[in-house]
């Protein structure tokens, strides 16, 4: 495992890192039903500073909307 200081990190969130866009399928086991769970209940700050930081990702390009109806909970 590659751990990168929070220097490293920083850099990378506002400079970007190399593009690889990549799509793909997974075939699952016939009759497979999507699993969703809930959020997480969180105190207002906390979900503030999740949207927050989520918005941020999407403005960047690092992260894009998701339409599976595949789900997990944030842990924050």
């Amino acid at each position: 495992m590659q751990i990168i200081s929070a220097i490293q990190a920083r850099t990378l969130l506002y400079h970007g890192c190399e593009v690889r866009e990549v799509e793909f399928n997974i075939e699952l086991i016939p009759g497979t039903e999507p699993i969703f769970k809930a959020p997480y209940r969180m105190a207002l700050v906390e979900l503030k500073e999740s949207k927050d930081q989520l918005q941020e990702l999407l403005e960047r390009g690092f992260i894009r909307p998701s339409v599976s109806p595949w789900g997990a909970p944030v842990l924050f």
